[in-house]
């Protein structure tokens, strides 16, 4: 299982996100991303720092 706090990345925000691996959290992350942050298209570095947070429960 792995975990992300989005306000890892982005300061402020409190979304956390759950799933049973890295293309799980990336997946909902770019959903987040799109409906709460307004980036439809995540960019490479924010991919990365995405990455960087994520960890194992």
């Amino acid at each position: 299982m792995k975990t992300f706090a989005c306000g890892d990345v982005i300061p402020g925000c409190s979304a956390h996100f759950s799933a049973a691996d890295e293309g799980g959290i990336l997946a909902l992350v770019a959903g987040h991303a799109a409906a709460d942050h307004g980036v439809p298209d995540v960019p490479p570095e924010l991919v990365a720092a995405v990455r960087q947070h994520i960890h194992a429960v």
